[in-house]
């Protein structure tokens, strides 16, 4: 399985310390964080697939609307993009069994969210390993794409739905935030729409010397008002912990931060 961060080099390992366990695909390929199990492979030379069943709940066969209990329907299948096995796209092929209640006429299936969000194209395994190679090893969306076996909207969408999920709506980013830096960027290389954006950057580690920047935020436009109404959103308690504010030469950005941090030192 590909992973990211690159794991141990061969050469490291002690494999005098090293102990075994029997193989498992499942394991291998993290399945079981998805309450799945494997239960057949096919391996060509441009893909692989794993056939997958959905692991057995108590509930499974119970009604959700009268709790009766129903009668096996077959089974469904459902398809998910996984974390590439290799450089192989692997496809997860998975066998979602259905029920039906007799006393109130209603169908369902097997939970499958552990393994993706219902409407989902990408596995939650798949999700994470995309957002992981985008940030730390730089890989492009159109890398990701082809290294999942989907569309490049597909793999855009779940990143941005990930990352809004995991970083942006994550309040504690903006923890210990005592330097920031503002910076306009073209965003949009089109003909419609806004072109720029205002980049929010934590510089603290920079600072103390402690590690490296990383992007707080991006808002939409370039002018003192943008970066005015974002300092304005954020908590007067955190504001007056902000004691340097870096910019470029553009006095919208300095004046801004006069009005709303104004014990912080503007370089």
């Amino acid at each position: 399985m590909m992973g990211v961060p690159t794991p141990t080099r061969p050469e490291d390992l002690d494999v005098r310390e090293l102990t075994f366990d029997a193989p498992d695909l499942t394991t291998f390929a993290r399945l079981d964080e998805l309450g799945l199990v494997a239960v057949g492979q096919r391996v060509e030379p441009d893909r692989a697939v794993l056939e997958c069943r959905v692991v057995a709940g108590d509930d499974d066969a119970f009604c959700r609307h009268c709790g009766a209990e129903g009668a096996a329907r077959g089974t469904v299948t459902r398809q998910l993009a996984h974390e590439p096995f290799g450089w192989r796209p692997t496809t997860l092929l998975i066998r979602v069994r259905r029920f039906g209640c007799q006393a109130c006429r209603r169908v369902w299936r097997q939970d499958t969210t552990a393994a993706a969000d219902r409407r989902a194209k990408l596995s939650r395994a798949a999700v994470r390993w995309a957002l992981v190679a985008l940030v730390t090893q730089h890989l492009t969306v159109a890398r990701l794409a082809e290294a999942l076996g989907v569309a490049w909207d597909t793999a855009n969408d779940a990143v941005l739905a990930e990352g809004k999920r995991v970083l942006i709506d994550d309040p504690a980013r903006f923890d210990g935030v005592t330097a920031i830096g503002v910076d306009e960027n073209v965003w949009r290389h089109t003909r419609r729409g806004e072109k720029y954006v205002t980049d929010m950057v934590d510089l603290t580690g920079i600072r103390d010397g402690t590690g490296p920047a990383r992007l707080l935020e991006m808002v939409e436009g370039r002018s003192k008002q943008a970066f005015k109404t974002w300092l304005a959103e954020r908590p007067h308690a955190w504001r007056d912990r902000v004691e340097v504010v870096a910019m470029d030469g553009f006095t919208g950005f300095k004046t801004a931060t006069t009005e709303e941090l104004p014990d912080a030192v503007a370089l």
